[in-house]
């Protein structure tokens, strides 16, 4: 039997990105390996959705490659994304999760059934018939990561999905992300929350003007920062 795909390691060799004469993303080259979660950091205007969009396949660099398991096609074979602001389809929460499971190509049969679980994974089983749009910001970013979660991503790409929430939704939906995490998917998701970086990073990597400043354990990023540009940021100084 033929051993199934993966996306990973996901591979970006000296990746630059340009947009209307500007310089987003600049010769980065980094790995992204399984294991514990990915905090991509850094001010406004640094790259990190621009980072994440390529990471997915849903942009292409204007210089340097991207594989995913070797490979340099940019298919999704089994990658999701959330972002910041999800869009909720004009239908029930249950319906929006079967939409993605019926997208992941899952079987028809037993999708009612799954839908039913990954509503109750991320504490909306309550909610299944509820018009997707008429929940509150944060249950909508829950019902984002259900459907994300529909595709049995082996990557799972969130950009910033608690900039906009209340602490106690924070708080659920970083379980939701940690629970994603220890079920071995690998999580790559961008943050400028230092809290939230010390609670879910295993690894953090620091984009400052498009390029790669620094990367490391979380430990090392926040006790002993080898940049200086690092070391504003864990002191909480802007970051030029």
């Amino acid at each position: 039997m033929r051993a199934p795909l993966s996306d990973l390691p996901l591979i970006l060799d000296d990746v630059s990105f340009r947009a209307g004469g500007a310089v987003i993303l600049d010769h980065v080259s980094l790995s992204i390996e399984p294991g514990y979660p990915t905090l991509l950091v850094g001010p406004n205007g640094a790259g990190k959705s621009s980072l994440l969009r390529i990471c997915m396949g849903l942009a292409r660099p204007t210089g340097g490659t991207v594989t995913w398991g070797g490979r340099p096609e940019s298919r999704p074979l089994r990658r999701a994304f959330v972002f910041q602001r999800p869009v909720m389809l004009r239908r029930s929460a249950a319906a929006n999760v079967a939409y993605g499971l019926r997208q992941a190509g899952y079987p028809r049969r037993l999708r009612g059934s799954r839908v039913q679980e990954l509503l109750d994974r991320v504490g909306l089983l309550d909610y299944a018939d509820r018009a997707a749009r008429s929940l509150s910001g944060g249950e909508q970013q829950k019902l984002a990561l259900a459907r994300a979660l529909a595709r049995d991503p082996e990557l799972l790409f969130l950009d910033e999905p608690t900039a906009n929430l209340d602490p106690a939704a924070t708080r659920s939906v970083e379980e939701i992300i940690l629970g994603a995490s220890h079920s071995g998917i690998k999580v790559v998701m961008a943050s400028h929350d230092p809290g939230q970086i010390r609670r879910l990073a295993g690894e953090v990597l620091l984009l400052v003007r498009g390029s790669l400043c620094e990367r490391g354990t979380a430990a090392e990023f926040f006790d002993s920062p080898s940049t200086s540009e690092a070391a504003a940021f864990v002191r909480g100084d802007f970051v030029l």
